[in-house]
C-alpha cells in the first residue's frame, strides 16, 4: 500500500465534498479511528459512501430522516470485507471528528486523519478489517512524519461523553501488535 498525492493507490476513491482545507497542510499529527454502520447495527450495502457523498436518500430507513442534513465525511473507511474507500485527500480536512479536544487541543478535524471501521460498539470487527487497517496505518505512519502509534486514538477519546466509538469490541492491544509486527510501532501491547 502507498500514497501518491494524498490518495491511497490501491483504494476505491469516491470524493465527499465533506471537506476543506487545513490551517496548515503539514500539520497531520493525529490518527482518530471511528466505528460507523447504516443503518445501525447493519452492515453492507452502500449507504456508508451515500452518506458521505451526501446521497443518502432520507426514505430508504427511518433513521436517515434524522440525519438527512448532517455534512460529514471521513478521510477513509475499512468495510468488513477488507475494502478500503478514501473520501478525502489526506492534506485536507475530512469533518469526522466534531467538537473534540486532544491534549488540550480543539477542533480534531485540523490536524487528525479520521479512519471509519464499518462496525458498532458491541460487536467484534474482523480479522480483515485488523490487518487492512495495519496496513494503512503504517503507511501513514511512514508518510506524514508528525504521525506516532501513541497518537492513534478512538472517537471516544477526543470527544468523551458524546461519543463511544469504536467501543470495547475494538482490539486496541491487537492492533498494536499489528503494527509492531510490521516495524511501525516499537512497543509490543497485549
Amino acid at each position: 500500500m502507498k500514497i501518491i498525492d494524498d490518495w491511497l493507490v490501491n483504494a476505491r476513491r469516491l470524493e465527499s465534498r465533506n471537506c476543506d482545507d487545513r490551517p496548515d497542510t503539514e500539520d497531520i499529527s493525529l490518527v482518530v479511528i471511528h466505528g460507523i454502520s447504516l443503518p445501525p447495527g447493519e452492515f453492507g450495502g452502500d449507504w456508508i459512501d451515500a452518506l458521505f457523498t451526501n446521497n443518502l436518500e432520507p426514505t430508504a430507513h427511518p433513521y436517515f430522516e434524522q440525519i438527512r442534513n448532517l455534512r460529514v465525511s471521513a478521510h477513509a473507511l475499512v468495510r468488513r470485507d477488507g475494502e478500503i474507500v478514501q473520501y478525502v485527500p489526506f492534506q485536507r480536512r475530512a469533518w469526522h471528528a466534531g467538537n473534540s479536544n486532544f491534549q488540550g487541543r480543539e477542533r480534531c478535524n485540523d490536524f487528525s486523519i479520521g479512519i471509519e471501521l464499518e462496525g458498532v460498539d458491541d460487536v467484534p470487527y474482523v480479522d480483515v478489517q485488523y490487518e487492512r487497517l495495519s496496513d494503512l496505518l503504517a503507511v501513514l505512519l511512514k508518510t506524514y512524519p508528525g504521525l506516532s502509534p501513541d497518537r492513534i486514538v478512538g472517537h471516544c477519546d477526543i470527544a468523551p461523553g458524546r461519543k463511544t466509538d469504536p467501543g470495547p469490541s475494538f482490539d486496541w492491544a491487537r492492533l498494536y501488535r499489528l503494527l509492531s509486527a510490521k516495524g511501525t510501532c516499537r512497543t509490543s501491547y497485549g
